[in-house]
């Protein structure tokens, strides 16, 4: 693994997205717990990224606009229903004493997995920057990828879950003021909102 893999996969990491959002989010509203549960979710939903570009280029299947374009649009629209249902949720949300408690971790974890399973910029990542960094002359460039992939992924669960505990340990600001809280939540909403429409016209 060189220097300007781990530098240019720290960067695309860290760079703010659907996934990373919705690890803050669940920090600072359900708690640090939960957070870690999202932050799970979104590494494996990267694995089915993963396995489609190594069949793609393995030649076992050719390159597909529409399979992209599909899941762009299921992306986007995903998005957009969880923006509604964090909007619905602020009406009637408030704070507790213990935000861990009576959350419904599978749900969490089933969003954070199909945030990034419908994230088509993933795929792109690993078709067109993985493979720099995969060695002409390796007598086994598939486990190299792989390999690759694999610190990828333990960098975006390593980084996400840092965003989570932060966002938890900046939650008790939010707590005293129900309206701030609210307020708060409806602004994540709209984050995913514009998440969604900037999927929707994205060129692939």
């Amino acid at each position: 693994m060189s220097i300007e893999f781990f530098i240019t996969s720290l960067i695309v990491v860290l760079m703010p997205g659907a996934g990373s959002i919705y690890t803050i989010s669940t920090g600072l509203f359900r708690g640090w717990r939960s957070s870690i549960v999202a932050a799970f979710g979104c590494t494996a939903g990267i694995i089915p990224h993963l396995l489609f570009s190594i069949l793609v280029l393995s030649s076992v299947y050719e390159y597909s606009t529409e399979a992209f374009q599909a899941i762009k649009y299921i992306g986007a629209v995903y998005l957009l229903y969880l923006a509604y249902s964090m909007w619905k949720e602020s009406g009637r949300s408030e704070f507790s004493e213990n935000p861990d408690q009576k959350i419904d971790q599978l749900k969490i974890i089933i969003n954070a997995i199909f945030i990034n399973l419908f994230n088509p910029k993933l795929s792109i990542f690993f078709l067109a920057f993985l493979p720099l960094f995969v060695s002409l002359e390796s007598e086994f460039p598939v486990l190299q990828f792989i390999f690759l992939s694999i610190i990828f992924m333990l960098m975006t669960l390593i980084v996400f879950i840092i965003y989570g505990l932060f966002a938890h340990n900046v939650s008790k600001y939010f707590r005293q003021s129900s309206v701030l809280y609210i307020w708060t939540q409806r602004a994540f909403a709209v984050i995913f909102v514009i998440l969604g429409a900037k999927l929707l016209i994205m060129e692939i």
